[in-house]
């Protein structure tokens, strides 16, 4: 009983991430299946003919580059403009900072069904053409707030002795943001920019009001799942996690070794 009360957080924790990463996992193992059928949900025998040819399928590669793009420019502008929000909540004082504070959490905790039927009525009174524009305008939207929670995250956590340190070493606003508030905060910029990215890319609530006839890569997997998702789907989607685990992996080799740099140095 000891040596389980000592190993039960690491049991749990084991158990956990299994239960996180079966689904995945059964989708990279079914991206090289061979259906018998139009129903991929079932082993049959080993193929590489859908990682051979990705845009076998009408549609698949036009919906997932469409996708791509949408959250590559959504997330840019949300970036940018979420984290000038979140400097200016942190390091400034202003009339209506806390009503700000508490509206910028009003779109996280909003249902998305709400959100997307209400942008759908805002842009039919606009008389606004439903397609890319649309999307990429309700993907900003709802981004923004939560890239502006990591990032005031970040700000929060950091000394702001640094700053004014730099400031008495004669340093203009200008340079003593580039030189030490921006290079300190960036983890938590780049952080907030993956995380709006994925959001962007996966949305699928609100692309689907946002829409029109244009087809994201989740309203194309949200279509085909009626008649039979495509194995080029699986493909891509393990593509996308494998490409995400490898940038995840590579940024914690180099947050290690610069932590091991900065240890020796000191």
């Amino acid at each position: 009983m000891a040596w389980l009360r000592s190993k039960l957080l690491g049991i749990v924790a084991v158990l956990v991430l299994v239960y996180l990463f079966v689904p995945i996992a059964v989708v990279a193992v079914l991206s090289f299946n061979d259906p018998e059928g139009k129903f991929n949900i079932s082993w049959n025998e080993f193929s590489l003919s859908a990682w051979g040819n990705l845009c076998g399928v009408a549609g698949v590669c036009q919906s997932f580059i469409l996708s791509i793009e949408i959250a590559l420019i959504a997330t840019l502008i949300a970036t940018v403009f979420g984290t000038m929000i979140a400097l200016a909540l942190v390091r400034y004082r202003f009339r209506g900072r806390g009503a700000a504070n508490s509206l910028i959490f009003l779109p996280m905790a909003t249902p998305e069904v709400v959100l997307g039927a209400s942008l759908l009525a805002l842009y039919l009174n606009l008389r606004l053409p439903l397609g890319f524009w649309t999307i990429l305008i309700a993907h900003i939207m709802f981004t923004i707030s939560f890239i502006v929670v990591a990032v005031k995250a970040r700000l929060q956590g950091m000394d702001p002795r640094l700053e004014e340190a730099a400031q008495d070493l004669y340093a203009s606003p200008w340079q003593t943001f580039r030189f030490v508030t921006f290079p300190l905060v960036l983890p938590g910029i780049l952080g907030a920019a993956l995380l709006g990215f994925a959001l962007s890319f996966d949305d699928f609530i609100i692309s689907n009001f946002a829409s029109g006839t244009t087809v994201t890569f989740p309203i194309f997997i949200w279509g085909a799942a009626q008649r039979g998702i495509p194995v080029q789907v699986y493909a891509l989607a393990t593509l996308v996690f494998a490409l995400a685990l490898v940038g995840t992996v590579v940024g914690q080799i180099v947050s290690s070794r610069r932590r091991r740099k900065l240890a020796a140095s000191s």
